[in-house]
């Protein structure tokens, strides 16, 4: 049988305070893994680490990090691994706002695209030294489904997460002869507080009560409710383990049926 023990390895994992990024963590840590959580709030990185699982001797840390500001995390990661191995690199950042395409203005793409690919891409470049070293890597993005078909109201995320997924899928091809793996996990609707506010955005700019926001979110989804972030992080974990070792350069939905392409 296939492992998905992660005894000895370490996952840095970006947006970890909350919601799909702490689930992971949590998931990661239940695996064994050693868990390393960047973001910019010190306190909640404080308190997230505390709540990690240490039951087989894991040593979780963190490292606070702006993701707004490529300069500082590439700062923040540089130092770590200097004397540390990363074998499970987890990018995960808060979407940008939503608003019709037609809306944005310029510097709205400019500033995702620095969060998302540029910070990504700046944290499995100095991953990437010490996981084929290893003879070990996982790079997993957690986008969205808006991958595989637009998301209404979603412009500037629709625009980013593509580029985001080709990207991952370039990375890919040229990181798997080193027994690293790049791949994509793609929530759908979660119950996390980025859904809250598209619920709460949607229902003031149209005029229709919240519940009837909701009830209309659902009734797209096969499954007739949100997905739980440990959901996702599920779908994490396991493409983090030794037993995904041939998943490599997927984008994978965990949205309950929702996405309509095969």
């Amino acid at each position: 049988m296939l492992s998905m023990n992660l005894s000895g390895k370490t996952a840095l994992v970006a947006g970890s305070t909350q919601g799909i990024g702490f689930a992971s963590a949590q998931a990661l840590a239940s695996l064994g893994a050693n868990c390393v959580l960047i973001a910019r709030n010190e306190e909640a990185l404080k308190a997230a680490v505390a709540k990690l699982e240490t039951a087989a001797g894991q040593q979780h840390s963190y490292l606070v990090a702006d993701f707004g500001n490529p300069a500082n995390v590439q700062e923040a990661v540089s130092g770590f691994v200097q004397n540390n191995t990363i074998h499970i690199l987890v990018n995960n950042t808060g979407g940008p706002a939503a608003g019709p395409i037609v809306d944005a203005a310029p510097d709205n793409f400019l500033q995702a695209f620095q969060q998302h690919l540029i910070c990504n891409h700046i944290l499995a470049t100095l991953a990437m030294p010490g996981m084929k070293a290893a003879g070990y890597g996982r790079i997993i993005n957690v986008i969205s489904t808006s991958v595989k078909i637009p998301l209404k109201g979603l412009g500037v995320s629709n625009t980013i997460r593509g580029a985001v997924a080709s990207w991952a899928k370039t990375m890919a091809n040229e990181l798997a002869p080193f027994g690293i793996t790049v791949n994509n996990v793609l929530p759908g609707a979660t119950a996390t507080a980025r859904l809250d506010n598209i619920i709460t955005n949607k229902s003031a700019k149209t005029g229709t009560a919240l519940d009837e926001v909701e009830k209309e979110m659902l009734e797209e989804i096969p499954a007739k409710r949100f997905g739980k972030p440990e959901e996702i992080a599920a779908m994490v974990a396991f493409l983090a383990s030794p037993a995904a070792g041939y998943v490599n350069g997927t984008s994978i939905p965990v949205d309950g049926g929702r996405t309509g392409s095969i």
